[in-house]
């Protein structure tokens, strides 16, 4: 999140101040959360062939959650995760 962050500071915090005639910057919208949703139409195991897992893993920089379908008829999966960084 750190890229991110950098980016939003240098050049999104700026360009909001300006378009949106903001005086404080401490007025300007903050990240807080990032969450990553990823649908998999196939059974998702973190073990054996978790290309998927670790792509997620890198990205969020934690284990994604792996969730189960409650409607229908197949069985459908999903991964998520949530990056988190600190305020300010």
């Amino acid at each position: 999140m750190a890229r991110l962050q950098e980016f939003y500071r240098a050049i999104v915090v700026p360009r909001l101040r300006e378009d949106l005639k903001i005086e404080n910057a401490m007025q300007v919208p903050r990240i807080t959360k990032i969450t990553i949703n990823m649908g998999v139409g196939e059974p998702l195991r973190p073990q054996g062939d978790g290309r998927r897992c670790r792509d997620l893993t890198k990205i969020s920089g934690q284990k994604p959650l792996i969730t189960k379908s409650r409607k229908g008829d197949r069985i459908l999966q999903a991964a998520c995760g949530t990056c988190r960084g600190r305020e300010g």
